[in-house]
């Protein structure tokens, strides 16, 4: 079965993704971060539909510790990060995450 990817975040995060063909996706404007974040990381972590779910590093800061353990455990869908400090360590480690290996080791 095919799965899609979904994104969460504020309207100006998920425009973008909406324009280049993603479909799933859960809008949270940033005045409503602290009541719906969450609730928004639930619904998506329990779609079947979907595989790979992309948020804002900073958007992590807003989730309660439940919904933040959640996400950090998925292995399916596989949470994605963009923005912040973590680089190409934090990328290493959301893949190695996802399937098991770490595809980059010497």
């Amino acid at each position: 079965m095919s799965q899609e990817i979904a994104v969460i975040g504020s309207p100006d995060f998920t425009t973008g993704f909406r324009l280049a063909g993603v479909r799933k996706f859960e809008n949270v404007p940033d005045e409503a971060k602290d009541e719906e974040l969450d609730e928004a990381v639930m619904r998506t972590l329990e779609d079947e539909d979907v595989g790979i779910i992309v948020m804002h590093q900073e958007d992590l800061d807003y989730l309660s510790r439940n919904a933040r353990q959640s996400v950090e455990k998925s292995i399916e869908p596989t949470l994605v990060t963009l923005g912040g400090t973590g680089g190409a360590s934090g990328l290493r480690d959301q893949i190695k995450r996802a399937i098991g290996i770490d595809l980059m080791d010497e």
